[in-house]
């Protein structure tokens, strides 16, 4: 833990996008491009509060049972963002990686991923991560088959396998979640990162993603540190 007590790694379930459209009348796309104008601003700012590693939950295994209108939109609203949107992400130093499956991604959409990953792999300002099609479960079962093939192929003995070595083959080799936050009031994790959640400080908020500003989470920021963190201690 550093002397200030921030996060090193902040995770956001941002939920609430489609019921702030519907608030205003409007379709679920103008929630969606809301939010996703949100997120790049916000990402920033997390980063900026010396936090190393930000993942975020933009499009679950489950979203593509969604009115194929709402993610066909969603698509594209990926690869415009990620072929070019992103400026400030890209200017600000900030490596880009997605963690999730590539199956039923539509080429155009991999494609767009690949960019964003090789434009800003060089990132020294911390590690945006943007779960797309990805579900906690799936991403244990994907590592399970992986591991197993690294046994079966003579790659690692038995006794390599202890809980740091699957973290470390997930998807992505990221540090531990020291804080999740989940918009919109729901209060469950949804499957997201499962593995990661273990000893996570959850905080659950009304506000819509959208709406979920700097200040809200500056907010969230300070009662995080009043916190005490035993895991599992006294």
């Amino acid at each position: 833990m550093n002397e200030l007590n921030i996060p090193r790694h902040v995770a956001i379930i941002m939920d609430g996008n489609r019921r702030w459209a519907k608030q205003r009348g409007k379709k679920a796309s103008y929630g969606h491009l809301a939010g996703s104008k949100n997120l790049e601003k916000l990402a920033t700012h997390i980063l900026d509060t010396s936090t190393e590693f930000l993942s975020v939950f933009a499009f679950s295994t489950e979203n593509f049972k969604r009115d194929k209108e709402e993610v066909d939109y969603l698509m594209d609203l990926l690869v415009d963002y990620f072929t070019n949107k992103f400026k400030t992400i890209i200017k600000k130093d900030i490596k880009v990686i997605i963690s999730g499956s590539r199956e039923h991604l539509r080429d155009d959409v991999i494609k767009a991923i690949d960019n964003i990953e090789e434009k800003s792999k060089d990132g020294k300002s911390g590690t945006f991560n943007i779960c797309i099609n990805y579900g906690g479960k799936k991403e244990l079962v994907d590592t399970t088959k992986k591991i197993a093939e690294m046994y079966r192929n003579d790659e690692i003995e038995l006794d390599d396998i202890d809980e740091e070595f699957i973290r470390k083959n997930l998807y992505n080799d990221l540090p531990p979640i020291d804080l999740l936050i989940r918009t919109s009031g729901e209060q469950r994790i949804s499957n997201f990162m499962i593995y990661q959640l273990a000893y996570s400080e959850f905080y659950f908020t009304d506000k819509y993603f959208p709406d979920f500003n700097d200040q809200e989470y500056d907010k969230i920021l300070l009662e995080y540190q009043k916190r005490n963190r035993r895991f599992g201690g006294n």
